[in-house]
């Protein structure tokens, strides 16, 4: 089990005993962030950016470490998210493996790594850490948060936990509850991962580790995380060149697309713990905003109801007509909620092809009213 900890991640120690929902305590966590921009003297200007299931909290580079961030298009100076005028922090979620306290740390009782045996991970949790975080950097209201994915889930919970924490809220591509399908596609990579051969009940090493269930795992994600219109206006059914095949048998891939897939899914098998692939999918399936308020579990009127009261100023929803993990009319019914409950609320549905994936690759449709709202902030 490893940790992939970009070099100029820093970080906030969270609470002897930090208490996580679904039982158990953890102790010597952390929480790993980034900022970028300078914060106002008064403390005013900071947006806080909560990321989906992968990214680490380098989001933008910056002098301390000048590699381009995963949100590299959207924030920096005189970007989008312009950090001459925004404090940004970005965090990376509890439960993960790129800095804050997961699965592949290690365990302060045992002095090994946590492995299957971390607590039971709730979206709550990602949300208290991130909240406490805020605070231990001197921020006591923020300007702003953004969520993007698994993020639109943490930021919906740690503005209902943490009422007037922050005064407006960007949401893309996000959700208040996990819907069937994007629960089916997730078990199913889940599945992929527990049986490969090297699983081992989840005490996996670099020697023996389960390699070709992650692999599959990361191809099911990428046909959700893009659109069939983009497969087919990208590969069309073109074939890879005889001499790029990596075999000749006769099952070997074919298509350019199965040669894409296999590209990703090797980049990421071995740059992304499972355990905590593992921890963080099934922390996405047990969301449900209106179960943690307590307005009601499973149900759309739960979910109206705890979004409404959550207190916003303003608030800019943002969903992708050809998102089928997280579908449009998540972000539409997250748009209603906040109005109802009396925020400034602009929703717009983008026709964008690249599918959920649009908010890291087509900065032209999300940037101009990403920068619109914030600058009416």
């Amino acid at each position: 089990m490893r940790e992939f900890v970009p070099p100029a991640a820093r970080f906030v120690d969270l609470p002897a005993g930090f208490a996580m929902r679904r039982g158990g305590r953890l102790n010597g966590a952390r929480i790993a962030y980034e900022t970028v921009g300078r914060l106002a003297p008064e403390r005013d200007n900071a947006v806080l950016v909560l990321t989906g299931l992968s990214p680490d909290a380098h989001a933008a580079s910056h002098p301390a470490d000048t590699r381009p961030g995963w949100w590299e298009a959207m924030v920096g100076p005189g970007r989008p998210v312009d950090t001459d005028r925004w404090y940004v922090i970005c965090l990376n979620s509890l439960g993960s493996c790129k800095g804050s306290t997961g699965p592949a740390s290690v365990d302060p009782g045992t002095g090994e790594p946590y492995g299957p045996d971390f607590p039971e991970l709730s979206m709550e949790d990602i949300a208290d850490a991130a909240a406490h975080t805020v605070r231990a950097l001197g921020v006591e209201r923020l300007a702003c948060v953004i969520g993007t994915s698994m993020g639109g889930m943490s930021a919906l919970s740690l503005l209902a936990r943490h009422p007037g924490l922050a005064r407006g809220h960007i949401n893309i591509c996000g959700a208040a509850r996990a819907l069937p399908f994007a629960i089916a596609v997730r078990s199913l990579q889940r599945e992929a991962i527990r049986s490969d051969p090297h699983w081992n009940g989840g005490r996996y090493d670099d020697a023996a580790y389960p390699e070709r269930g992650m692999f599959t795992a990361r191809k099911l994600g990428m046909m959700t995380y893009r659109s069939a219109r983009e497969w087919d206006s990208r590969f069309d059914r073109a074939r890879i060149a005889p001499e790029d095949r990596a075999d000749d048998g006769p099952y070997a891939h074919e298509f350019a697309v199965e040669a894409y897939l296999e590209g990703h899914a090797r980049r990421f098998a071995r740059r992304f713990d499972p355990n905590s692939y593992l921890c963080l999918s099934r922390c996405m399936d047990r969301f449900d905003l209106g179960e943690s308020a307590g307005t009601g579990n499973d149900t759309d009127a739960g979910t109206d109801a705890a979004l409404a009261r959550v207190p916003l100023e303003k608030a800019l929803v943002i969903g992708v007509e050809t998102d089928i993990l997280f579908p449009l009319r998540q972000q539409r019914q997250i748009a209603a909620g906040l109005a109802a409950g009396g925020a400034d609320v602009t929703f717009l549905a983008l026709d964008s092809l690249e599918g959920h994936d649009a908010f890291l690759i087509d900065t032209p449709r999300f940037g101009t009213p990403v920068a619109k709202f914030l600058a009416q902030l």
